[in-house]
């Protein structure tokens, strides 16, 4: 028999599924909203899970993206530049020429590096006049007039410039919801190149050793370029680095109205590359280091880091290709630049779906050895061109 409450006064308490006064029964009691506490919990967090999953997807997808993105941004536009010839500016092309060297023999080579200059100076159009053809040009190779360094220059800011403004997302390493650490990597290594071609830049190219002053947009811009990457605000690192990039385009525009000097000295190129050097040294010992025993999620860190120092250090070496041509075959050191800028891009082209830690000798593969391998090249390559540079070594 069913117990029935009852109250103070010893009324009966009506049961919650008990008829009412028009006879049917009362709807049962509602079960636990579906948002609740204990339910919203988990869906936030899977929300966020999914939120990271799709992130990561874009980033992986915009990294393999950049390098096809700036092929076809290089092939189908031509940088212009402005002249003050009294009858307005006039784009200009002309033929870069590629960092392979033309011929084994240093007779053979002067004569092909006169000609093609011969041919860049035919190719560039006369005040007033319309230079309409387009060349194809390799990989991140400077399109402009080579001669009086502004193909050098140009070279230099080329890799930090497609970061901020080819790139999806722009500068990341400052972001607050920082999800592409790969990326992020990436963007560092090539920031930290283009800050050691900047001082030297300011520093040796740009001028006659201690004997004269620096060109104000090149100190500014070597400054610009310090910033702390993870900036936030007050002023944020992209607008700071696009700040000079803008300084380094002025002095750009000074080379092609005379009113600045690039100097083209064997000895002016020491410091760059010896920093160079020493970037890859550093690039090397992170790669090597604890083989099979670093985390994938600390292996892939140095693995884009070294790529972004490759990407931008092959860029920066081909415009000193086209610059200081006629040098290099005169030291016969040609071929061996050559050969530095093939292991950088080697090294630039790596790009596994994962960045495996495998043991040295095991069946996984080690992508930071592999990638080791092409940076300890570069190293080499550079370390024998300073050698044969400073003169420790006779050329030959």
């Amino acid at each position: 028999m069913e117990s029935m409450n009852t109250d103070g006064n010893g009324d009966e308490a009506v049961p919650g599924n008990s008829p009412d006064e028009s006879g049917g029964e009362a709807a049962p009691a509602k079960k636990a909203a579906l948002l609740g506490p204990k339910r919203l919990i988990p869906i936030v967090l899977i929300t966020l899970v999914l939120l990271w999953i799709v992130w990561t997807i874009l980033g992986f997808l915009d990294d393999r993206s950049a390098k096809k993105t700036a092929d076809q941004g290089a092939k189908t536009t031509a940088a212009e530049q402005s002249h003050d010839g009294g009858t307005g500016s006039a784009p200009l092309a002309v033929k870069t020429p590629s960092h392979a060297p033309k011929s084994t023999g240093q007779a053979a080579s002067h004569d092909t590096a006169k000609s093609a200059a011969d041919d860049a100076s035919h190719a560039a159009p006369k005040s007033g006049e319309t230079h309409g053809s387009k060349v194809a040009v390799p990989t991140h190779a400077p399109v402009m007039d080579a001669g009086n360094g502004s193909a050098f220059v140009a070279a230099c800011i080329k890799p930090l410039d497609h970061e901020l403004n080819g790139r999806f997302w722009g500068w990341r390493p400052n972001d607050i919801l920082n999800v592409t650490d790969n990326v992020n990597n990436f963007q560092l290594g090539v920031l930290e190149v283009t800050r050691r071609t900047s001082v030297a830049l300011a520093e040796n190219l740009s001028r006659t050793r201690s004997t004269e002053a620096y060109v104000p947009a090149l100190e500014a811009a070597m400054n610009c370029f310090m910033i702390h990457p993870r900036q936030y605000w007050f002023p944020t690192a992209e607008s700071k680095y696009q700040e000079g990039i803008d300084d380094i385009k002025t002095y750009i525009k000074m080379l092609n109205n005379g009113e600045a000097r690039f100097y083209k000295r064997v000895d002016n190129l020491v410091p760059l590359f010896r920093a160079f050097e020493s970037m890859l040294g550093s690039c090397d010992e992170n790669l090597v280091k604890n083989q099979g025993d670093l985390s994938t999620f600390k292996a892939d860190n140095y693995f884009y880091y070294s790529r972004g120092v490759a990407a931008a250090m092959q860029t920066i070496l081909e415009g000193v290709s086209a610059e200081f041509n006629e040098m290099m075959v005169s030291i016969q050191g040609a071929d061996v630049l050559h050969h530095a800028i093939t292991s950088l891009e080697h090294a630039a082209h790596m790009e596994p779906w994962i960045v495996f830690e495998g043991s040295p000798d095991g069946f996984i593969a080690n992508h930071r050895s592999n990638m080791a391998a092409h940076i300890s090249h570069a190293r080499f390559y550079l370390a024998v061109l300073n050698q044969v540079m400073t003169g420790s070594i006779p050329p030959g």
